[in-house]
């Protein structure tokens, strides 16, 4: 269908429908979940970058520049899950405002946020990340979705090792080092 824009202008108007031998149900509730994770991985990233730029202290360093590959890596995902989404027939998100009304990870918007409490924070949210993406997995698992489902593995694993890393940075050790 062609409707008239301007002078000799025209534009298609048609739906946008990827063709997926996934059925319908698959479409919505996948990309249902994708877009979920989608935002969450986007409001993850920024509040990673957020506390990344407001990092101080004697570790400065080392934290600036674990939270800087951190958020490369968070960025790194969000296209191909919104690429994902658009295999599977479904449609991604479309603004920084859709992206806050689904967003599960809390922001930070504190002032001053000590440190330790940054990975701490963090350290919690890749946990949860790590934890959804098991859930949005199931749904894959649930359609025979085996693409989705690989790349979520490798997500998962992911988020686990920016756990680790996260917690470990923010121990309180003796003088030790236990």
């Amino acid at each position: 269908m062609s409707v008239a824009k301007g002078q000799g202008e025209r534009t298609r108007v048609a739906p946008i429908s990827t063709p997926t031998d996934l059925g319908s149900d698959a479409t919505r509730d996948i990309s249902a979940a994708m877009n979920l994770i989608l935002a969450d991985v986007f409001a993850l990233y920024l509040k990673t970058k957020n506390f990344h730029w407001h990092v101080s202290g004697p570790h400065f360093r080392d934290y600036h520049l674990m939270l800087d590959e951190q958020g490369d890596e968070l960025y790194g995902m969000t296209d191909p899950i919104a690429e994902r989404v658009r295999k599977v027939g479904g449609r991604t998100m479309t603004s920084i405002g859709h992206i806050a009304r689904i967003q599960r990870v809390l922001d930070n918007d504190a002032d001053y946020v000590h440190p330790l409490d940054m990975l701490a924070e963090l350290c919690d949210d890749s946990k949860n990340l790590a934890a959804r993406l098991r859930e949005v997995h199931s749904v894959c698992d649930k359609y025979n979705d085996t693409a989705t489902a690989s790349l979520i593995e490798n997500w998962i694993d992911a988020a686990e090792r920016r756990t680790w890393f996260l917690f470990e940075a923010s121990r309180r050790g003796d003088g030790t080092g236990h």
